[in-house]
């Protein structure tokens, strides 16, 4: 499945970034232009729509620690919807500790 990493503004400082198909070495840069894109808009939080992400490799996580240090430490990253054999990945290596993991029905609470 083909990757896409889609960018919305959502609130006045929300942005939420759209993850889907497999994120691998060839895609990963995708995904960092729009981390960059999304810090430029200086958001409080960032969603990452996770639940149509197949696969991430070690560059996606990679990625995913650029943007924790791109946004800072007052920007709370939201991880929503992940499938489990990414979740695995991203507790394996204790980034859960550094990111918020959210089901879909908290993700609308958190927006409302």
């Amino acid at each position: 499945m083909a990757f896409t990493a889609d960018l919305e503004i959502i609130k006045d400082s929300f942005v939420k970034i759209t993850l889907s198909g497999e994120l691998d070495g060839a895609t990963a840069a995708d995904f960092k232009t729009k981390v960059e894109e999304a810090a430029a808009k200086k958001p409080t939080k960032l969603f990452l729509m996770m639940q149509d992400l197949t696969f991430m490799a070690s560059a996606g996580l990679r990625v995913l620690i650029f943007a924790k240090q791109k946004m800072g430490t007052d920007v709370n990253i939201y991880m929503v919807g992940v499938q489990e054999m990414v979740k695995e990945t991203i507790k394996k290596t204790g980034f859960d500790k550094s990111v918020y993991l959210q089901e879909l029905d908290d993700y609308q609470k958190s927006i409302s």
